[in-house]
């Protein structure tokens, strides 16, 4: 299910939940609308005050730390392409033409960065396929002395490094939160705007505040599920490394 999906959900939960019960006490008998009924309503709401700030706070820095992460290694990637077409300019003409099919795999990575679903689903992966053409001019190079032999060797292992890295960061594109621990999440949410609308009084004011209460949840929800992808919607990596690494080698 999509992040939007669970966020319009969460706000439809909690916008019913609210309302409904704010049109529902009215109807109740009066031994349910007295006062300690309304004080262990509250205490009981407290709780789950308390129990929703702390799990919501460990999924937020849960979804910070996969974005960070994700961000230092796109950094560490750019900086070993960086390397590797220095060493494949070191080489001399030799290394032209796997210097061109670096370039061109850097040029579709920016215009279209993978995912691990997507290459899992066996969607087309233009990227992988201009990372293999590199490898292919790497496999035809014949090193003419020593010298040449031994940083083709160099060269070869950046190339499967930075296949590695590739392959970690396409691990790391698709973060996840236990639904099951979201559903609890969203559950405890649900009781703690229903006891707001017991005994809330019946006016456009109150209706407004709970809707909007409900809508700033919802995407709150919305954008910390959004930073566990941090190749897709409104919060991504930044491909600025990648554009530096394309300015080095047109230089």
């Amino acid at each position: 299910m999509s992040d939007f999906w669970i966020s319009a959900i969460v706000f439809v939960c909690l916008s019913a939940a609210s309302l409904g019960v704010m049109y529902l006490t009215p109807i109740l008998p009066q031994h349910h609308r007295d006062e300690e009924t309304n004080t262990v309503v509250r205490l009981v709401a407290n709780i789950f005050v308390v129990m929703t700030s702390l799990v919501f706070g460990l999924m937020l820095n849960a979804s910070r730390s996969t974005y960070e992460g994700v961000d230092k290694n796109v950094h560490a990637y750019a900086t070993n392409m960086i390397l590797l077409d220095r060493s494949l300019r070191s080489y001399g003409l030799g290394g032209k033409d796997a210097r061109l099919r670096l370039r061109d795999y850097v040029t579709v990575a920016i215009a279209d960065p993978s995912r691990a679903d997507e290459t899992f689903e066996a969607m087309p992966d233009r990227a992988g396929k201009a990372l293999d053409a590199l490898s292919d001019a790497l496999s035809v190079i014949e090193p003419g002395n020593s010298y040449h032999e031994q940083l083709l060797l160099d060269i070869k292992q950046q190339y499967r490094s930075l296949v590695q890295q590739r392959w970690v960061l396409l691990e790391q594109s698709e973060g996840g939160v236990p639904f099951p621990l979201l559903g609890v999440l969203v559950a405890w949410l649900v009781v703690i705007f229903a006891s707001f609308g017991y005994r809330a009084p019946h006016n456009k004011v109150v209706v407004s505040s709970f809707i909007v209460a409900s809508f700033l949840i919802s995407s709150a929800f919305y954008l910390v599920l959004d930073m566990n992808i941090p190749f897709d919607g409104p919060i991504q990596i930044s491909d600025q490394p990648l554009r530096r690494v394309l300015a080095q080698m047109d230089h």
